[in-house]
């Protein structure tokens, strides 16, 4: 019996090598190259049966003549899922979805397809459970007289019949990493199955205008599994971020080509399920009944929404090699703004462990946090704390000046409306017309801002 030809595939890029390399020749990612089983050449018949489903080539067009119209959408009945996808789903549009197992990504599909299926034919197919376990999901969600069309199958060609007969508007994969086609030897996961898979459900998407939602698994790194081609053949992708010992939920989109990106939806697990959370600043502050010394009130932009979140700092004795350990925040701009503080402020902190910490798990990436980094490790270093209702932004330059944050002052009403009261803001971001119940100090430099935070304590 003759051997079978193998190959080595990459787990990020989808390249083929005949043999087996520590980089792989394409991306050049280190030790991403898998054995799979070559795939014969498609035959002639083959060939036929897949160039007869494509459509004739389209005639080229001035872009100045295209219309451009916007793009119908569809509310999924979650605010915050709403939100995130730009304000409804669209037709034909692909949506991908990670996160890390029991986070809660079937339990909230679930219930945007209960909402929708009040207005429209929607299908649910699962590849992980059987239809028992989706009916007591539901059961528990209290969805008992849900519309939902469920089909528990795993093989793409009956996917494809299924929703040809039931033709929805809505379609769920549950999850890409489990279905699989006979058009390939490979195994369901593998390379190969996951991207033609998602190829071909996006064709049948962009066809009969079903929007399809794909759930994927997560590495130990968080990304989502598969081939990096995944990302780059749906329409959105959207990750479902949060520690599974708390209550709350993030999902984030990471590309959205129907709205905007690095929004964020907000979400309180509950006994019947996900539900919104319409003031997530509360989640993100202190409970502290008086002001502690090492928190800073921070007002960053995620996405459109400016939200409230509370930066933490520890500075303690270290030892010969301190420590700069930073959670929620990057550890590189911690120790440049060490550097700053040091040289431009005169508070040195070369034999001190810092620790900063961004509280309720979200993620800080906007340069706009430094103000409120530097004022925190300082209130730590001092042992003293900001005044009661104290909140600060600004992006800290090498130089020591304090540059400006975009959209400053959606970041200050936001600000006055939960009621804080005093705000250390770059000079640029000072609003021109004083905000009721919020006084604004601006300030030009690290120095300026660090002497001014100490008379108000």
């Amino acid at each position: 019996m003759a051997k079978e030809k193998t190959v080595y595939t990459c787990s990020e890029c989808g390249g083929i090598s005949p043999k087996w390399l520590g980089k792989c020749p394409h991306c050049n990612a280190w030790n991403t190259l898998e054995e799979t089983r070559a795939e014969p050449a498609a035959g002639k018949n083959r060939m036929q049966a897949l160039t007869r489903g494509l459509n004739a080539a389209q005639p080229v067009t001035t872009l100045s003549h295209i219309e451009a119209a916007d793009v119908a959408r569809t509310p999924t009945g979650l605010e915050e899922l709403d939100r995130v996808l730009g304000g409804g789903i669209v037709s034909g549009g692909v949506v991908l979805i990670g996160g890390d197992p029991g986070i809660g990504k079937s339990t909230l599909l679930l219930q945007a397809l209960d909402a929708l299926s009040r207005q429209m034919p929607v299908l649910y197919v699962t590849g992980e459970e059987s239809g028992a376990q989706v009916a007591m999901r539901a059961h528990r969600l209290g969805l008992d007289g849900s519309q939902v069309r469920v089909q528990a199958e795993i093989q793409l060609e009956n996917i494809i019949a299924t929703m040809e007969v039931e033709k929805p508007s809505f379609c769920v994969i549950d999850s890409i990493q489990t279905i699989y086609s006979d058009q390939l030897n490979s195994a369901p996961g593998s390379v190969a199955q996951v991207r033609e898979c998602a190829a071909h459900l996006t064709r049948v998407a962009k066809a009969t205008g079903c929007t399809t939602v794909l759930v994927g698994h997560v590495t130990k790194e968080g990304a989502i599994a598969g081939p990096r081609v995944l990302e780059h053949i749906v329409d959105t992708v959207l990750y479902f971020e949060g520690d599974t010992h708390s209550s709350f939920r993030l999902v984030r989109a990471i590309k959205n080509r129907f709205g905007a990106v690095n929004e964020i939806g907000v979400f309180a697990m509950t006994d019947k399920g996900l539900k919104g959370v319409t003031n997530p600043s509360a989640i993100f502050l202190s409970t502290h009944s008086e002001p502690v010394p090492g928190s800073c009130v921070l007002v960053t932009l995620e996405g459109t929404r400016p939200l409230l979140v509370e930066i933490q700092a520890l500075v303690d004795a270290g030892g010969p090699s301190p420590r700069r350990l930073s959670v929620g925040l990057e550890r590189d701009r911690l120790a440049m703004l060490l550097a700053v503080l040091h040289r431009h402020a005169g508070m040195a902190c070369s034999d001190q462990d810092v620790f900063v910490n961004a509280v309720g798990g979200v993620r800080i990436s906007e340069p706009a946090a430094d103000l409120a980094v530097l004022l925190a490790i300082q209130s730590s270093l001092r042992g003293k704390p900001l005044p009661k209702g104290f909140i600060a932004f600004g992006e800290v330059g090498l130089a020591g000046e304090v540059r400006p944050a975009p959209r400053g002052q959606e970041r200050l009403k936001e600000a006055a409306k939960l009621g804080f009261s005093i705000a250390v803001v770059p000079k640029a971001n000072a609003p021109k017309k004083p905000i009721e119940g919020l006084t604004i100090h601006p300030v030009e430099r690290v120095e300026e801002a660090i002497s001014l935070v100490r008379s108000l304590m």
